[in-house]
Parts: structure tokens; C-alpha cells; sequence
């Protein structure tokens, strides 16, 4: 039965009946849809709106409904939407009473309560997946703070740093999609049940009462905005395009660094896949997923901006766009987090060839313009100085490191043999211990940073 048939002569075009349906995918709140339903049946009943008996039937017959559903028992189709499923199960089981439910209730104010619960949930379990995946980055680090490695600029080696510093840099980008989803989740938490279906209802209903209930902080403060706001869905989404962002970050670099030019690290073999032709291929298609999943929670995100850009108020059927977007986000950003966390665990980093390449390409010659300015040498002039030494080093095939004390002084009588200490990639990384460096006792320091925060969270 539809909800509005009443005014109307003639049976909803078949093909336009399809179009218009939403079932086949808002089907995924039933749970959302049925714990409203209850906590407005509830609030009917306190208020005095119907009996106590007709509101404690309804809850008892949702709760049912529920179990069966989660069960199996009951199946989840012939309906225009899940709002009408769960009605027209409720009337078919208590009759009449059943009908009393939807007072004071409009589907526009009950579909963005589902919404947000829907999107509450979620953002609680996104941000543990998050708090798993920042703790082992963080436990990573602890292991690897003395492991030199090549930082990277424009993707040629630029500075020595650690695979510890490098673990810990993620792992803030990770602990801000947390805190992110956290401040997130107080603008979600807001209800709109008792906005109706856009001016509100005339029923003395307790709004304070529902929330309650429900769990949400306060009650929206104005019906129109109450029932055609999906600002938090944008917001939700642009918090999941980040993680995806940060995920598909660290993941092109996995690809990189998992083939034989870079040789950096070794992924299991669980979480790589071959080729049909040439049989020594070992792919790193989970990373190469990871970063191409990335467009599909863009994609939901540029989809939302565009349904509400030119949406007059209050609720519109275009708003109908609005779930498949968060569902499909919100699965596709749950699977990415777990399935790259697992990966992560069992990632193996070659300790050596990270090493030479930390020593190699140059990348100590900012420590020698460093040098030179600590003996009073203006900086752009150390700058010029090493320039012009890191030039002759290519010329004669040589690099800083091996480089004779002798041949330095011909650029500076400054140079002594204290400098050799300058152009180890370790001694780089350990004299680099400002706040956010990567020197052993700063990047303990930031991981300690990263427990704390993630326990705060």
C-alpha cells in the first residue's frame, strides 16, 4: 500500500514507479528506521497522542519486526521505500493501531532521522578503524626510529630522515580524519523528528523526549532546516574523501616502493596478485585498488554538492540521491581502512636498501650548507658553496661521502674533519631534534603525542 494513494484516481506508472522507488538500496536503514519508529511511539504515547496500550503494542510490534528481519524471517521487499515496508508489516500484524504511528511524523523528517543515525553509527565505527590503523603506525614507528631513510620532495631524494618519522607522518594525517569524523559527528547528532513534513506538526509532541531516547544531543531549531539539511552529509563525505585522500597517498607510494627501481619494501604475498602471461609478476593490486577507490568517494562527494546546489526549500525528491552516495562512500571507506590496515601488518621493509638509498643521491648536502652556516657562513653562500661541490662530485663520479677532506678545503678552509659527521644520513637525522624533526628522541616524542591523542578520542 502506498503511503499517499488517497488523493489519487490512477496507479503510479510502472516505469515511473521504478524510477521512483528506493528500496532496493535505503532498504540498509531498516534498523535506523525501525529504532525511530519506536522512540516515536514511545513519545506518542507519553504525550498523551495515543494510549499507552496503542504505543506499547506499536514498539512491541516493531521489535518483532526487527528480529525477524535480522533473522531472516522476514524479508524486505514489495514496497515503495523502507518506511512503507516497516508501515505496512507494522498494520499487517497489529491492524488499525498499526496506522496511528505516522502521527505527527512526516517521511521528510523520519528519512533524515534515519539518515543521521545511520551516518552516527558509522562515524563511530569509522573512527575506531581509524584509532587501529593510527595505533599501528604509532607501534611501526617505535620499531624503525633509528631506520634511515630518503625523504622525498618532487619524488627525488631531498633529506635523510626515519621509516619511524616517516610511519608518524601518516599516522597524524589519520589521527586528523579521527578528530575530523569526532567534530564531525556533534552536527549529525542533531534530531529533525517533529519537523514534519516542513512547518512542523500541530500534535503537542516532546521533541527533547525523542532525542533523548534516540541518543542525539539536541533537536534541529527550525523545521524547514531541519528537514531538507544535508550539510552533514557533505560534511561526512568531504571526511571520508580525505581518508581516502591519505589512504590513496601512502598507497601510490607503496607502488612505487614495492617495484625493483625503489626495492623499499616486500608486500605479502596474501595482499598481491600475479599476471596471466608473464609469471615473475608480483602486483600490488590492493594498493593500486586503495588509490582508484579514492574516485569513488570523490565522486560521492561531488554528487551530494550537486543535488543540494540549486535545491529550493524545504524537502525536494532529489534529496532521494542522497543515500546511495553515503552508503556507497561509507562501504567503500570501511573495506579501504580495514583491508589497508591488515596489509600494513604484514608489510616487510627492506632495512638496507632504504639505507643506501638515505646515503646516496646527494641528499646530505643540505647538512654541508648547514655546516658552513654554523661556522658563520652566510646561508646563501653555503648554499652557492655546496652547490658548486655537490657539481664537481658529479663530474668526477664521486659523492659527498667519499669526497677528501682536501678536496673540500679547495671550497672553504672552513671544512674540517668533523664534516664526514655531517653527510652521514644517521648523524643528519639525529641532529634534527626541533619539535616535528625526525631525530630517535623527537619521533618518541611524537609517538607518545599519537597514543595520547588516539586515547582522547
Amino acid at each position: 500500500m502506498k503511503l499517499w494513494s488517497g488523493r489519487f484516481t490512477a496507479e503510479l506508472d510502472s516505469l515511473a514507479e521504478e524510477f521512483n522507488d528506493s528500496l532496493r538500496f535505503d532498504k540498509e536503514m531498516y534498523r535506523e528506521d525501525i529504532q525511530g519508529s519506536i522512540a516515536h511511539a514511545a513519545m506518542l504515547g507519553k504525550c498523551g497522542i495515543i494510549a499507552s496500550a496503542e504505543s506499547k503494542a506499536i514498539r512491541d510490534a516493531l521489535t518483532a519486526i526487527l528480529e525477524d528481519i535480522d533473522r531472516g524471517k522476514t524479508v524486505i521487499e514489495n514496497a515503495e521505500d523502507i518506511h512503507s515496508f516497516v508501515e505496512n508489516e507494522l498494520v499487517s500484524r497489529i491492524g488499525d493501531t498499526g496506522k496511528k504511528l505516522h502521527t505527527a511524523r512526516s517521511r521528510n523528517d523520519q528519512v533524515a532521522t534515519d539518515l543521521r543515525l545511520y551516518v552516527r553509527a558509522h562515524i563511530d565505527a569509522l573512527i575506531e578503524r581509524l584509532k587501529t590503523l593510527v595505533g599501528l603506525f604509532a607501534d611501526k614507528a617505535a620499531a624503525e626510529t633509528t631506520t634511515v631513510m630518503p625523504a622525498y620532495t618532487h619524488m627525488q631524494k631531498a633529506q635523510p630522515t626515519t621509516l619511524g618519522h616517516y610511519f608518524c607522518a601518516y599516522a597524524f594525517m589519520f589521527l586528523r580524519d579521527a578528530e575530523r569524523l569526532k567534530d564531525c559527528r556533534r552536527r549529525v547528532n542533531v534530531l529533525p523528528l517533529g519537523s514534519g513534513a516542513c512547518a512542523s506538526t500541530t500534535f503537542p509532541i516532546d521533541r527533547s523526549y525523542t532525542a533523548e531516547l534516540l541518543g542525539f544531543d539536541g533537536v534541529t531549531q527550525n523545521s524547514l532546516d531541519g528537514v531538507s539539511d544535508r550539510d552533514f552529509c557533505v560534511e561526512y563525505l568531504s571526511c571520508l574523501a580525505l581518508i581516502m585522500t591519505h589512504l590513496s597517498r601512502i598507497n601510490e607510494e607503496f607502488v612505487y616502493y614495492s617495484g625493483g627501481e625503489f626495492g623499499f619494501i616486500r608486500l605479502s604475498d596474501e595482499f598481491s596478485t600475479g599476471s596471466s602471461i608473464m609469471p615473475q609478476k608480483k602486483n600490488p593490486d590492493v594498493s593500486e585498488l586503495l588509490r582508484g577507490k579514492s574516485g569513488r568517494v570523490f565522486g560521492a562527494l561531488t554528487a551530494m554538492l550537486t543535488v543540494l546546489k540549486g535545491l529550493p526549500l524545504a524537502y525536494n525528491k532529489d534529496m532521494q540521491e542522497d543515500k546511495e552516495a553515503v552508503f556507497d562512500a561509507t562501504r567503500t571507506a570501511e573495506i579501504s581502512l580495514a583491508v589497508f590496515t591488515a596489509m600494513l601488518e604484514k608489510i616487510e621493509f627492506d632495512r638496507d636498501a632504504l639505507s643506501a638509498a638515505a646515503e646516496g643521491g646527494f641528499s646530505c648536502a643540505t647538512e654541508i650548507a648547514d655546516y658552513l652556516a654554523a661556522k658563520g657562513v652566510p646561508f646563501r653562500s653555503a648554499h652557492e658553496i655546496t652547490g658548486n661541490i655537490v657539481k664537481t662530485c658529479i663530474a668526477r663520479g664521486k659523492t659527498l661521502q667519499n669526497l677528501e677532506l682536501f678536496e673540500y678545503k679547495r671550497f672553504s678552509p672552513l671544512f674540517d674533519i668533523d664534516m664526514f659527521d655531517a653527510v652521514s644520513a644517521l648523524a643528519a637525522v639525529e641532529r634534527r631534534s626541533v619539535v616535528g624533526g625526525c631525530s630517535k628522541s623527537e619521533v618518541e616524542r611524537q609517538i607518545a603525542e599519537l597514543k595520547k591523542s588516539i586515547s582522547n578520542i
